[in-house]
C-alpha cells in the first residue's frame, strides 16, 4: 500500500497565495509566498510523504495516487488518521482505541475493519496531518501544458 516513503523538505519553492474572495478585482491579489512545506506544517526531520494504493480510505477523501503528509513526532489518537505496519503490512487507516481495543478502520465498506490482537504486531508510524491530491491523475501529459 505504501511502497516508498520520501521525506518532506522545509522551505522549496515558494508560491503566491492569492485570496479566492477578492470580489471584483480582475486579476488576483497575491497575499503572500508559501512553501508547500510551510502550508502543511510540516516538521522535518518527522514528516514524510507516502503514496496510497488502495481505496481504503476512499470517503476519508483519500484515493489510490493521493500522499499523505505523515507526521512521526505526533502521538496518535482515537480517532487519528494513521499510518501504520499491521504484520509488516503498511496501511493508511483510522485508529480506534476503546480501552485494551484497537481498530484500524477504513472509510470504505470494502475494505473490512483490522481487530488488532495481542498476536498482531502493529506499528503506527505517524499521524496523517494533510493529504495531497492530484486533480489531473490520468490526463494526458501533452494538454496540462497547453
Amino acid at each position: 500500500m505504501l511502497p516508498s516513503l520520501a521525506h518532506c523538505r522545509q522551505g522549496g519553492i515558494k508560491l503566491p497565495f492569492i485570496s479566492l474572495s477578492s470580489v471584483g478585482a480582475r486579476s488576483p491579489v497575491v497575499e503572500k509566498h508559501v512553501s508547500i512545506a510551510e502550508l502543511c506544517e510540516v516538521r522535518e526531520p518527522h514528516a514524510y510523504l507516502a503514496r496510497i494504493e488502495d481505496q481504503g480510505m476512499q470517503r476519508g477523501g483519500m484515493c489510490s495516487g493521493d500522499m499523505p503528509v505523515v507526521d512521526r513526532s505526533q502521538y496518535a489518537e482515537h480517532g487519528d488518521i494513521v499510518v501504520a505496519s499491521l504484520n509488516a503490512r503498511q496501511i493508511c487507516r483510522r485508529l480506534h482505541m476503546r480501552g485494551d481495543v484497537v481498530i484500524l478502520e477504513s472509510q470504505n465498506p470494502d475494505y473490512p475493519p483490522l481487530h488488532v490482537t495481542d498476536n498482531d504486531d502493529l506499528i503506527i508510524l505517524g499521524v496523517v496531518t494533510y493529504s495531497v491530491k492530484n486533480l489531473l491523475e490520468g490526463r494526458a501529459a501533452s494538454s496540462a501544458h497547453r
